[in-house]
């Protein structure tokens, strides 16, 4: 299931004004993304579809807020990981 266009359009914003998100972002987007039909540097959807269950259940009512506080989690770990 895709999220709604509302939905990507904020994700996309709150990523955009949180450079420090930019690299948790980009370490998603799977390798040689360009090579696959269409072109755009997003996770593969058997991983979208693992994360969208683990996070929501049967509900699947994506929420942007829902990414950033992903990604700023995947940041904190990442630092403590070193």
């Amino acid at each position: 299931m895709t999220p709604p266009a509302g939905e990507v359009v904020r994700s996309l914003t709150g990523l955009l004004v949180r450079p420090r998100l930019w690299r948790p972002a980009a370490r998603l987007v799977p390798p040689a993304w360009w090579r696959r039909w269409p072109p755009l540097p997003l996770p593969g959807a058997d991983y979208t579809r693992f994360r969208m269950e683990t996070m929501y259940g049967g509900d699947r009512s994506f929420r942007a807020e829902d990414l950033i506080e992903y990604l700023e989690w995947c940041r904190r770990m990442g630092t403590r990981a070193r």
